[in-house]
């Protein structure tokens, strides 16, 4: 974690305000912190790109265990030929889809999920966590989460391929 400072600031009716920012000045994310749309310290307005959001929502939900994979089947091997071409950026949003208004957000995943996962308490756990890293890093009032589960990874899925490579079938 990237050391911080405390700085103290005042609010346009004279009220304190404590920050924590980063070494370059920078004000860290706070968890559970809602930005007020209108700024106190000048004038302005912050806009945040639905891509932005997506690549929040995705690196959030691969960091729940059980999650195999993100998109469907069509998404993941449209999305492998992309970043083979591209530098690879996609991958991050990839089985996401949002919705971005000026104070809220809305999220579409698409999961694959590994054999035994519980799927209910998994999406719960994906929700939480989704909605979390969104407010936190945003601002933004996460307002639905939908999750639909695309597949289910069985653990002989990648032994499968292996074996195939290692000896031929025929002589």
């Amino acid at each position: 974690m990237t050391p911080s400072r405390h700085s103290r600031s005042t609010t346009a009716e004279g009220e304190p305000v404590s920050d924590t920012r980063t070494e370059a000045g920078v004000p860290e994310a706070r968890a559970g912190g809602r930005r007020d749309s209108a700024s106190h310290e000048g004038a302005g307005r912050t806009q945040i790109a639905d891509g932005v959001v997506a690549k929040i929502a995705g690196m959030a939900a691969r960091e729940i265990g059980g999650v195999y994979a993100m998109g469907g089947g069509a998404a993941r091997a449209v999305g492998a030929v992309r970043d083979a071409m591209t530098r690879g950026d996609s991958s991050v949003a990839r089985g996401v889809a949002v919705e971005v208004g000026e104070r809220q957000a809305a999220v579409d995943i698409d999961v694959v999920v590994e054999y035994g996962a519980a799927i209910q308490d998994l999406a719960a756990a994906v929700r939480r966590n989704v909605t979390t890293a969104i407010e936190r890093m945003t601002g933004l009032e996460v307002t639905e989460i939908n999750i639909k589960v695309d597949d289910i990874h069985l653990p002989d899925d990648d032994q499968g391929d292996e074996d195939a490579s290692s000896e031929p079938r025929v002589q």
